[in-house]
């Protein structure tokens, strides 16, 4: 803010000798407003820095001790209220607050409607765009998981309502922080507390939600295997029928190449055993019906092979009477 009457350049770049208040030592409105004058290129003996809190700062604009007083605070902050009222003073619109926000990573735009600040008188008389600041809830890493929540969850109802320069829900959010995010407060944020939070106290519904954590993938991967079990045991017994297809598939082939009567022999054996074999298989009634099919594609080679052999006999006999 400065005064009403001041003439300072709206054009930050440009501010030279001024005395700026940038609140007090080590607080968060001072390292904003040091960001600020490194992006806009001031150094800093440009303007004379001064000290003082948000209350102070007020009052010394309107003794003229200050140029201008830098608050990073709610724009409905019961000082800042105050200090919309005084006919001294105004707000000081800068220029360029598209292109330095975009040089500040925590930065961004704010359009203050008229009227936003009061109705009466209408302060602003028209819209105003403002640099805003998101502030950050950072905690360190090893901070506990209750504390994660309530320190979310109050965020979530302090924040999350509709205000002049802001969306409902807009805030809190967890893009563009620049840091890693609580995957529980991600959570929180995206989609709400838990139905349980709702019913129970928040030590149990809080344990209630590590047992799912810890449980529901379990069951994901459980239950689907659970079902694959019946297939895959009926296809394992569908399989010990299949095995010996190659088999009888390879004494087809061999009948279709004119074997002699020793080949015919060795086929009619192994057809032998092949049946035996599948008779011998103790299978479910639902899975029976392939092992009949089976040993009827058995019987029907068998078939052949006796075909086979009773031609070989007469052939053999005339070889024998020439002789």
């Amino acid at each position: 803010m400065m005064r009403a009457d001041a003439r300072i350049p709206r054009n930050p770049a440009l501010w030279r000798g001024l005395k700026i208040n940038r609140g007090a030592e080590g607080s968060g409105t001072a390292d904003a407003f040091r960001d600020f004058e490194r992006v806009v290129g001031l150094s800093e003996g440009d303007n004379i820095h001064m000290s003082l809190g948000y209350d102070q700062a007020a009052v010394a604009l309107l003794d003229n001790r200050l140029d201008i007083a830098v608050f990073v605070a709610p724009i409905e902050a019961p000082y800042l209220l105050a200090a919309y009222q005084e006919p001294e003073l105004k707000v000081l619109e800068l220029e360029h607050v598209e292109a330095i926000s975009r040089r500040l990573s925590y930065a961004t735009v704010v359009t203050v409607p008229a009227g936003g600040m009061s109705l009466d008188p209408v302060l602003p008389p028209r819209p105003v765009k403002l640099i805003a600041l998101q502030a950050r809830l950072v905690v360190q890493a090893d901070i506990h998981p209750a504390l994660v929540n309530r320190l979310t969850m109050a965020a979530v109802e302090l924040h999350r309502a509709r205000g002049i320069i802001t969306d409902a829900g807009e805030f809190p959010g967890v893009e563009g922080t620049g840091l890693p995010v609580s995957n529980a407060a991600r959570r929180l944020i995206d989609e709400g507390p838990s139905t349980w939070h709702n019913l129970l106290p928040y030590w149990i519904a809080a344990q209630v939600n590590r047992v799912l954590l810890l449980f529901l993938p379990f069951f994901f991967i459980v239950v689907p295997l659970v079902r694959l079990l019946p297939k895959a045991y009926a296809y394992m017994q569908r399989w010990r029928v299949w095995q010996h297809y190659p088999e009888i598939r390879q004494i087809e082939l061999e009948l279709a190449n004119d074997p002699s009567p020793d080949q015919i022999g060795d086929m009619q054996a192994r057809l032998h055993e092949l049946d035996e074999r599948l008779a011998e298989l103790r299978l479910p009634a639902a899975d029976r019906q392939g092992q009949y099919d089976a040993r009827l594609h058995v019987d029907l080679v068998q078939k052949r092979v006796a075909e086979l052999q009773a031609q070989a006999r007469p052939r053999q006999a005339d070889g024998a009477a020439s002789a």
